[in-house]
């Protein structure tokens, strides 16, 4: 099978175990792929819900980190998933925007910082699914 369409973004990242934790917390991922890059460790990281994936490249900084308002999203399972989340990343220092309810097509949202400092995007209720299928609520 060969893959079609958007397929994967590339973080650099500092701590390549580091980062896998933290999108294991926060977006329920995990490693599919793990290999030695020309310049450091690579990991592919999924939640397995459809064929896309982060690709965490390990360096020794990270220069441009992926700053708000570009942001990963991650969608979640309810909004009490969203608040438990937050409730740990109030605790390890690395939540930036407390949960909030923006409306349609946003839902109830929050932002988080991952350990370089890419921006993460929580939500529940984020019509994209609808909006791709042409379902979109007014």
């Amino acid at each position: 099978m060969t893959d079609l369409g958007l397929t994967h973004i590339a973080l650099p990242v500092t701590d390549l175990d580091r980062s896998i934790d933290f999108y294991a917390v926060y977006a329920g991922m995990e490693v599919v792929h793990r290999r030695a890059g020309s310049q450091g460790e690579v990991a592919w990281i999924s939640d397995r819900t459809r064929p896309f994936v982060v690709v965490l490249i390990e360096r020794a900084s990270v220069d441009a980190p992926l700053l708000a308002p570009g942001h990963l999203g991650v969608a979640l399972s309810s909004r009490a998933e969203v608040d438990l989340r937050c409730d740990i990343a109030r605790e390890e220092g690395v939540l930036v925007k407390e949960p909030e309810q923006a409306g349609p097509p946003v839902g109830y949202r929050a932002v988080l910082r991952d350990p370089d400092g890419h921006t993460v995007e929580l939500t529940y209720g984020q019509q994209v699914g609808l909006t791709v299928a042409g379902e979109e609520e007014a």
